[in-house]
């Protein structure tokens, strides 16, 4: 269920990694009149964000110290684990009553390995962003989170800026099984579609005139109609965790196994040459 919060609070929001994703987090929360402080190993993304008005903290250890709601957006399991529960990690310093906030795409016990190394009153929520690059940039994404409810319910005013929606969808590492079964269903329709506009292209039928076809019917989706827009950048990551994520629960994904070869071979360059009508091989 979906909750729509917009007062103000007087929360003071730490972004750690400020990439494609939290760069534009960060910007929203300056814009909303959040005091925010950030962190990142690139001293030139901190500055930009130190232009808008942002406060550097030092280290990951440094940003718990002075902040209640923590955002962390970093690119794999380790880097996570590092920055949270590392020796001067967030959690090492973090304040009574604060909230983190896990918003990488990772495997649940990653998530379950992080809150173990939170100090009694410091709450750490699973909380993975869906909409992309273009979502974070228009402050719309949706976001699935797993952990206590109660205290996402007290950092909701401190989403708002960037969050369209969010989604608690049960226990701490929820979010990421519910990121999971997106990514799922992203990288299946990326590759179908794909599958879909070649075989026309080779039995002489227009791409361009079929997608717009198909955008009146039945198969319409945001991913037809806005694919040129997307980038095919994690595709091995996500496949690779839900495989792991099946193993536990002796499950097998032949259909992602499908995905995951088919997108060894579709990039942005290749899919815009097929959506133009062209061989998508062709140089």
């Amino acid at each position: 269920m979906s909750t729509s919060v917009t007062a103000p609070s007087d929360h003071v929001v730490g972004v750690l990694g400020l990439g494609a994703m939290g760069a534009p987090m960060a910007r929203h929360l300056l814009a909303a009149g959040y005091p925010v402080y950030v962190h990142d190993i690139n001293p030139s993304a901190v500055d930009a964000a130190a232009a808008l008005g942002a406060k550097p903290a030092g280290s990951p250890g440094a940003l718990g110290e002075v902040c209640d709601v923590v955002l962390v957006i970093v690119p794999t399991d380790e880097d996570l684990i590092e920055v949270c529960a590392g020796d001067d990690g967030i959690l090492a310093r973090a304040r009574p009553g604060s909230v983190l906030l896990m918003c990488s795409s990772v495997r649940p016990d990653t998530c379950a390995a992080v809150a173990a190394a939170a100090p009694e009153g410091v709450e750490v929520l699973d909380a993975a962003l869906t909409g992309g690059v273009r979502g974070a940039e228009e402050g719309v994404i949706n976001l699935l989170v797993g952990g206590s409810e109660e205290a996402l319910n007290r950092v909701r005013p401190a989403l708002a800026p960037w969050a369209r929606s969010v989604h608690h969808l049960g226990a701490l590492g929820a979010g990421q099984v519910g990121k999971t079964a997106n990514n799922l269903i992203h990288w299946a329709q990326i590759a179908v579609i794909y599958e879909a506009f070649e075989l026309a292209r080779r039995l002489d039928v227009s791409v361009p005139k079929l997608r717009e076809a198909l955008k009146t019917g039945p198969t319409d989706s945001r991913t037809l109609r806005e694919i040129e827009e997307m980038r095919f950048t994690w595709h091995a990551k996500d496949l690779a965790n839900a495989f792991t994520m099946a193993t536990p629960v002796d499950m097998s994904l032949p259909l992602a196994e499908t995905s995951r070869q088919a997108m060894l071979e579709i990039t942005v360059q290749r899919f815009g040459r097929l959506l133009a009508g062209e061989d998508p091989q062709s140089a």
